[in-house]
């Protein structure tokens, strides 16, 4: 992975804007880790940005499909200075060629895996036409309606918090959007601490607006599931180095995004079912357990604990808040990040 990160964040690559050499080069290097994984990739050119996806597929014993998705682009250049995004999005795809690794290895069962490098997330292109996966979703390789769910991972490379903070906050790696299909956050839940080195915790995807390559899925009522770690205090600078990353976390989210695949795909072969609920039961509780070993640090940290334990007695039955909780839910949400940053 290391390899790969230092690749695309090298000056060659020149911060990986679509459309330029720097771009071009980057696509190389992804094609050719996969393929060196054992892989056969292809392109998908994207006109709108002049870039390109890179996919590949390992199919399964049906033909329904689990699409696991990261993108390779970032900003370029600005004022001399390299935009490197080691962060953002290098250490997903170095995640993602590793995932495609270890399935490659072993036969998995079930549904058959897209593997997805996707240029153009990044402004100015997106939410809009141009980006790699919304080209993707209005052109895919298979019928959109046959992927039962989209992973897509997006700043999963950095550690939670300062250093010194329990590892429980730093090996911390956010789930959103398991609600929104039936079925998958009970595996999400069953497999939260199966390796060592990550914990996953589930949140609500309206705690967030739409902000990676899920969005062109989510508008579509396909399922998704993000993994985030959320916004570092480096995020979009020029400080987003290699050096900075969590590499051994990194090393066990891509065990267990492995794992997760292997079990998404072997699921009943039914589609799976697109839920328009609101799950704010699991936003809170995973504060809640954050913010447990915080509080006796903090006493901001001890404010929002007490703050979401309320909030968490007010949730309904269905598990969600009243419309007038919300702005809470979220002004904690706010908080955490930027405290965690």
């Amino acid at each position: 992975m290391r390899e790969l990160v230092e690749a695309l964040c090298s000056d060659e690559c020149a911060g990986r804007a679509p459309g330029t050499p720097g771009g071009l080069l980057a696509r190389r290097f992804v094609r050719d880790a996969l393929r060196e994984a054992g892989l056969d990739p292809d392109e998908q050119a994207v006109p709108a940005c002049r870039g390109a996806n890179v996919l590949a597929t390992i199919p399964g014993d049906v033909d329904r499909w689990i699409l696991v998705a990261a993108h390779y682009d970032h900003l370029g250049k600005s004022d001399g200075a390299i935009f490197r995004g080691a962060d953002d999005n290098a250490a997903a795809v170095a995640i993602l060629v590793e995932v495609a690794r270890g399935l490659r290895a072993k036969r998995h069962e079930g549904r058959g895996v897209i593997l997805a490098a996707f240029d153009a997330e990044e402004p100015p292109h997106f939410l809009t036409g141009a980006m790699g996966s919304e080209h993707f979703a209005r052109n895919p390789i298979v019928p959109l309606e046959r992927i039962d769910l989209m992973v897509c991972m997006d700043l999963v490379g950095h550690a939670l918090g300062a250093d010194g903070m329990p590892s429980e906050v730093r090996d911390t790696v956010f789930a959103l959007g398991a609600e929104r299909s039936l079925g998958t956050g009970a595996i999400v839940d069953e497999l939260a601490r199966s390796e060592a080195g990550v914990v996953i915790r589930r949140a609500d995807a309206e705690i967030i607006p739409p902000l990676s390559d899920y969005a062109s899925f989510w508008e579509r009522d396909r399922p998704f599931l993000l993994l985030t770690n959320a916004r570092s205090r480096i995020y979009h600078t020029p400080f987003d180095t290699p050096e900075l990353l969590a590499w051994d976390k990194m090393a066990a989210t891509a065990r267990w995004l492995e794992r997760f695949v292997r079990a998404s795909a072997a699921r009943d072969e039914a589609p799976f079912v697109f839920s328009r609920v609101r799950d704010d039961v699991s936003t809170l509780d995973s504060f809640i357990e954050l913010t447990a070993p915080l509080a006796e640090l903090s006493p901001e940290a001890a404010m929002g604990h007490a703050l979401a334990r309320d909030l968490r007695g007010r949730c309904r039955s269905n598990g969600s808040l009243d419309m007038g909780d919300r702005p809470q839910l979220e002004m904690l949400v706010a908080a955490l990040e930027s405290g965690l940053a």
